[in-house]
């Protein structure tokens, strides 16, 4: 049986499978994959490359599956494959998404995987507090909501930025403050489980009328003492 962690190598995805080893389901690989679709409803996109430093720091398998060709169904039909292969549980970050719950659900269920969501209908706010808490160490890396400020791209997302996030929230347009509805992606460069951080050495920030990217080109692990 192999405990199978969908990651996107932001914050949710990356906390979820740690939420999962701490409760008993010890998390053997990290499952990413890669649209063709940059604009993928399904699955995350931004500096997906930089998952295999963030295994490599965690001493997980990773394993990287493109996608050929867009779509809903392609997109489906490649996590079924994907998912192919073992009857051990998948491992998701999703917290409010229907969208993306309903069929993660039904990949795995197409081969009789069960799924475990744990910050499933759990309070945003708290989800992104609980995740800072916990030591990671998180980098906004796309930004596509009018409230966020472009040059957030490529910043860390602390305390005091969500504490500006809930406002904006609050005072100026609704967003969702976990970021789920596509307001912004984040990477996870550092964690108390990893050995080793990622260092960005090089990379851009990408501003256009309707959205801000931190478009990371280099990057390499990091010893921790």
């Amino acid at each position: 049986m192999t405990v199978t962690a969908l990651v996107s190598g932001g914050k949710d995805s990356i906390y979820a499978a740690y939420l999962a080893e701490t409760q008993g389901w010890p998390v053997e690989e990290l499952l990413t994959l890669v649209p063709d679709d940059p604009d993928s409803m399904m699955f995350h996109t931004p500096n997906l490359d930089l998952v295999a430093l963030q295994a490599e720091a965690w001493g997980k398998r990773h394993r990287r599956v493109p996608i050929h060709g867009r779509g809903e169904g392609t997109e489906l039909e490649a996590l079924e494959r994907a998912l192919a292969g073992s009857q051990g549980p998948v491992v998701t970050g999703a917290i409010a998404s229907s969208y993306q719950w309903a069929r993660v659900l039904r990949a795995a269920g197409h081969h009789g995987r069960r799924v475990y969501a744990p910050l499933w209908r759990t309070d945003p706010l708290r989800v992104v507090r609980e995740e800072i808490a916990a030591g990671l160490e998180i980098l906004l890396v796309h930004l596509a909501a009018e409230p966020l400020p472009p040059e957030w791209a490529g910043e860390r997302l602390t305390s005091e930025r969500l504490v500006e996030l809930a406002r904006l929230d609050r005072e100026v347009r609704r967003v969702n403050v976990a970021g789920e509805g596509g307001e912004y992606e984040t990477l996870v460069v550092d964690a108390p489980f990893f050995s080793s951080r990622i260092v960005v050495e090089e990379a851009k920030r990408q501003v256009d009328p309707t959205t801000a990217r931190y478009v990371i080109s280099n990057a390499h692990l990091k010893r921790k003492d």
